[in-house]
This record gives C-alpha cells, sequence and structure tokens, in this order.
C-alpha cells in the first residue's frame, strides 16, 4: 500500500501542500480530484520523486519509498511526454526495454497492450499522427507496459470521446484487478464516480475527504427519498417531518426528519396504491464535491 502522511510544500511563503495524507491501495481505483491548482499534480510529482516535499513521508507497504522502489511506479503525465518522431509500437518497446525486458518479450506486452487499447493498427504510425486521444491511449500504454506496482496517472481521460473511455477504463479496472495500486486524477466527476473504489478530495492544498466511495457517499447523504407511485403523490407536501424537493405526479423527491418519517411515508404510500420504487438517494459526487470545499 502507498501511504502519504503529513505531506507539505510550499513555494516562497505560499504553502501549496498541508498535511496531505491518504492510502493508495492495491488492488483499488483512487480517484484524486480538486480544481485547477488545488495541489493534484504536486503530490503526484512529490510521490514520484520529481519534486521535493517540505515534511512528511510516502511509504510503500511501511516503508520509506526509495529511487528504486519508484521504477516499479508507471507514470502518465498530463502534458504530452512521448517522442512525436517514433512509431507507436517502437516507443512502447523503448520504454519496456529501459525497465529490463528483452526485445521480443517488451515487442510482446507492448503489441498486446496496444491492441487492448484500440491502437492495434496504428503501430507502424508516428506519435505526432495519431489524434490526441489516440496519442493519451498511447502514454497510457508507455505507463502500464512494464505491469508497475504503482500506477499513477494525470488526468487519462482528456481528450477522450465515450467510447474510449469505457476502453481506457476497462484497462485500468484489469490492471487493479490483478493487484496494481492505481492513482488518478479526473476533472470528469462522473467518470470517477462510476469507476472508482475510493475517492481523495483536496482542495487549497488541503485533504478535504478521503476514503472508500460509497462510504463517503454514505456520510454525506441527507435523509432523502425518491417514491414513484401509481397515483397522485401530492398528499407528501402536508406530511409533517417531510419536505418535498421536486414533485410530478406519480413522482417525487423528499427530504424526511428521521427514518421513522420514512417508514410512516412508505405504509401510507402502498396503502394508497402500487409503489413502483421507494429507495433513498444518494449524493453524486459533484454534490459531494461541491459540499466539502466550501
Amino acid at each position: 500500500m502507498l501511504t502519504l502522511t503529513g505531506i507539505t510544500k510550499s513555494y516562497g511563503g505560499r504553502r501549496v501542500l498541508d498535511d496531505v495524507a491518504f492510502d493508495v491501495r492495491p488492488g483499488r481505483l483512487t480517484g484524486f480530484v480538486g480544481g485547477n491548482g488545488a495541489g493534484k499534480t504536486t503530490t503526484m510529482r512529490i510521490v514520484l520523486g520529481v519534486l521535493g516535499k517540505d515534511a512528511g513521508s510516502v511509504t510503500l507497504d511501511g516503508t520509506e519509498v526509495t529511487a528504486s522502489d519508484r521504477r516499479s511506479f508507471g507514470y502518465m503525465p498530463e502534458e504530452r511526454g512521448l517522442y512525436p518522431k517514433m512509431k507507436v509500437l517502437e516507443q512502447v518497446v523503448y520504454l519496456a526495454r529501459l525497465h529490463g525486458f528483452s526485445k521480443a518479450d517488451a515487442t510482446t506486452r507492448a503489441e498486446a497492450l496496444l491492441g487492448q487499447l484500440g491502437l492495434g493498427e496504428r503501430l507502424g504510425d508516428n506519435i505526432e499522427t495519431l489524434s490526441l486521444g489516440n496519442q493519451q491511449r498511447a502514454q497510457i500504454a508507455a505507463a502500464l507496459v512494464h505491469e508497475p506496482r504503482v500506477l499513477i496517472l494525470d488526468e487519462p481521460f482528456s481528450g477522450l470521446d465515450p467510447l474510449a473511455v469505457d476502453v481506457v477504463a476497462g484497462v485500468l479496472q484489469e490492471r487493479a484487478a490483478a493487484g496494481t495500486a492505481v492513482l488518478f486524477s479526473s476533472h470528469q466527476l462522473d467518470v470517477v464516480e462510476r469507476l472508482c473504489d475510493d475517492l481523495v478530495i483536496i482542495a487549497g492544498g488541503t485533504i478535504r475527504a478521503a476514503g472508500a466511495r460509497d462510504q463517503l457517499r454514505a456520510q454525506h447523504s441527507t435523509r432523502r427519498y425518491e417514491l414513484v407511485s401509481a397515483g397522485d403523490a401530492g398528499w407528501l407536501r402536508h406530511e409533517a417531518g417531510v419536505e418535498v424537493v421536486d414533485f410530478d405526479g406519480g413522482y417525487a423527491l423528499f427530504d424526511v426528519d428521521s427514518d421513522d418519517t420514512a417508514q410512516q411515508i412508505l405504509r401510507r404510500a402502498v396503502a394508497q396504491g402500487d409503489v413502483a420504487s421507494f429507495a433513498p438517494q444518494h449524493p453524486t459526487l459533484a454534490q459531494i464535491f461541491k459540499e466539502v470545499i466550501q
């Protein structure tokens, strides 16, 4: 497990990271979200040893991360980092060989990974001739080809169309399932919410929320319910302890003051007619994000 503890970083008199702490667990996808300038890229670069920290520690399974450990990390920067004149396959094979793989093994790994990422027909094309989305896929292949123990991706879904997002997401999920610890940043909160097991929210250089996705959603939930019934749900407006948020015929979204009130509403709805659904509503990641950064 990769663990950040008390990471602090300042530039001049401005503190850009303040006591940053969270875990990236093997076999899990951890989404790292925050606005521009929140500290995501700085944090990632400290983990990778590209930037020094003023205080705190970065450990792997309880031991301070070393240069040798970092050779088993995979990293995809937000900015393009490949050689534009190199061919796609040649580029990824070259990077695999830097990690000690033989030419044959590197080629086999690169071809399989590029095919999985949808670039199987572009192996002989120069990087610079690819669309921005396909360059992004090639960069992801470059970060993955040596089968890293820890994978760190800065905006991996930037520039990808919805189908490409699904392809890349599938590859990342497969790597996580094989035991890789995956940390990635993204401004696409819907993708993060769908994909991640764990979430870290940063704002102003401080961690505002961190933990399992479902745990965070439960922590930030209100007593909000959705009712869909065959009859008119307008009667909810007159119920004690109920505040209707949205209403349309048999549909109602409402808050209650207690779990007992929710059960009373369910009983009355069932007594009045067919209930298609009655369920608590959990906040989206976008709603949690807005709440914790205020």
